[in-house]
């Protein structure tokens, strides 16, 4: 089931999104099995998102094969289990956070490839820098030498108000366009998750992150003390 998942997505999506760019896939992999996140790698998943830091560190050695995506909530106290590890922290969302990256990146001669976390929605259940501040944002963060700023990620609330929704994707779009053009670097808008990914590549997110879309419904809670 898995394999036909993920080969029914990359199907869908070879096609790029509505403004001709490549969309890639990042399997969702929070609860997975390292057994199933592998089915998926072998059925043609070349990236792989976890949502919790305890989760990304104990399946390391068990996925092979794949970039490996932070795309959960990051607390500055866990940002050292991921230094040398990650290849793109989607939840950059608070300049505390990006103190602690830059120091701990810094001590190890690396630097952490970065999405800033977006609120799209102002929601205050949600963390990240709002829209309105967010061409500011990009100026400060990307100031911090060990740190490399390569897009925008967000998360749609939930509504059932299509036209609300399309224009917060839309407005993402814009912003992204905006600092894309100042940097040649930024690359990424990941914006789209199972729910909703089809109306956000629809409005021009090249990178979605899909979970039960590729491996059905969760039947194991994550972990309450990660």
């Amino acid at each position: 089931m898995i394999a036909e998942n993920v080969h029914k997505v990359l199907n869908e999506i070879a096609g790029g999104n509505a403004y001709g760019e490549a969309v890639t896939l990042v399997a969702a992999t929070k609860t997975r099995t390292p057994d199933e996140i592998n089915e998926a790698i072998a059925a043609g998943v070349a990236d792989v998102g976890e949502n919790r830091v305890q989760e990304f560190r104990d399946k390391y050695a068990l996925v092979q094969g794949a970039r490996r995506h932070f795309i959960g909530h990051l607390q500055t106290n866990k940002v050292k289990y991921l230094i040398g590890k990650c290849d793109l922290i989607h939840s950059l969302d608070r300049f505390e956070l990006a103190d602690e990256l830059q120091k701990r990146a810094e001590k190890a001669d690396w630097v952490a490839n970065c999405l800033i976390e977006i609120n799209i929605g102002s929601e205050l259940s949600k963390s990240g820098f709002s829209r309105d501040d967010a061409l500011q944002t990009y100026e400060r963060l990307r100031r911090y030498p060990n740190i490399r700023l390569l897009g925008l990620m967000g998360m749609l609330p939930i509504s059932e108000d299509m036209q609300y929704l399309r224009s917060l994707c839309l407005s993402m779009r814009e912003i992204y366009d905006t600092i894309r053009v100042r940097d040649n670097a930024f690359c990424h808008l990941s914006m789209g998750m199972s729910g909703d990914w089809r109306l956000c590549v629809e409005c021009g997110s090249n990178m979605i992150r899909l979970g039960t879309t590729l491996f059905g419904p969760r039947t194991v809670q994550a972990p309450v003390n990660d």
